[in-house]
């Protein structure tokens, strides 16, 4: 991939915690080696609180282009809601040149594929056993690559999620390669340049995992209007692939929240009932934002209901 595209600040990116906030912390990020198979050769990194809750549910926080699991794990605010509330953190860490991750090829773009994806839901299956983690409180983070990274998680892997959001992404396999390349750049899709039904998107989703039945998780997306590196039509394309494949239409919001989360953001919210009084689809569009938007740990903590 062309990593130089994405590479971004760590902390000007993610704009959360800084990383004397993490000195003299009882609990440390810790490296694990045997997790289960690891097709890609994907890194795992974990931070388990001191204070762990009995039944903890789980984060897994995905690093951007150029980044590691470390620096996400200095950079974002996860650690220290982990060391609030007792839930464990997974920091996936990518094996390839540059450090992108692979959301081009068959081997990721499909449930236990053999690629990056596989390697990751496997790593959220270790951690459940080992820590008695809650199997309805598993979500998934990331920032740019990572945002990528999150989307296809979530359509490969939806029975281990119940909850997603990506800052600064772009749809599910919308870096498709067509001759199958691992780690492959996509500029027409980079650019904004992709322009695709709700009902293709729906597809594409279904596809990764064919014959999949089950619940998926309510997904949140970020996007900033002057994104110049994965272009700001990327957030509506993301946006009809997860509004249609709840069933939702894109362009009819149940909900419309100005300058919400923050001054010049604009929320949408897409299947609010009883069970989900935040919404199925959440879109936040952020006027005169690039890449990335900054993490909002408060607000993902609500939304994924921690």
């Amino acid at each position: 991939m062309h990593f130089s595209s994405l590479i971004a600040p760590v902390f000007a990116l993610l704009g959360a915690v800084s990383a004397n906030s993490l000195a003299g912390r009882a609990a440390q990020l810790t490296q694990v080696q045997n997790f289960g198979d690891n097709p890609s050769g994907t890194g795992m990194y974990i931070y388990v609180p001191t204070k762990l809750a009995a039944k903890p549910p789980i984060i897994v926080a995905i690093h951007y282009c150029t980044g590691t699991a470390q620096a996400y794990y200095q950079g974002s605010p996860y650690a220290k809601l982990a060391d609030q509330k007792g839930f464990i953190v997974i920091y996936p860490s990518s094996p390839h040149s540059g450090t992108c991750w692979d959301v081009s090829s068959q081997k990721s773009l499909k449930h236990n594929g053999g690629g990056d994806s596989n390697a990751i839901a496997n790593m959220v299956t270790y951690a459940l056993k080992k820590y008695n983690g809650d199997a309805s409180k598993v979500f998934v983070t990331g920032s740019s690559s990572g945002a990528m990274m999150t989307n296809v998680m979530a359509a490969t892997y939806p029975e281990l999620f119940a909850a997603a959001t990506a800052y600064s992404g772009v749809p599910a396999g919308c870096f498709v390669s067509s001759s199958g390349a691992v780690d492959a750049w996509n500029s027409t899709c980079a650019q904004g340049n992709v322009d695709q039904s709700a009902a293709y998107w729906t597809n594409v989703v279904k596809g990764m995992y064919p014959g999949y039945s089950g619940s998926r998780p309510r997904f949140q997306v970020y996007h900033g209007s002057i994104d110049t590196t994965l272009r700001p039509n990327n957030y509506r394309e993301s946006v009809k692939e997860w509004t249609g494949v709840f069933g939702y239409d894109a362009t009819k919001p149940q909900t419309v929240k100005n300058n919400f989360p923050a001054n010049g953001y604009t929320t949408d919210i897409w299947g609010v009932d009883s069970t989900n009084p935040l919404g199925k689809v959440q879109g936040i569009y952020a006027l005169n934002v690039g890449h990335t938007v900054p993490i909002n740990g408060a607000q993902d903590m609500a939304w994924f209901g921690l």
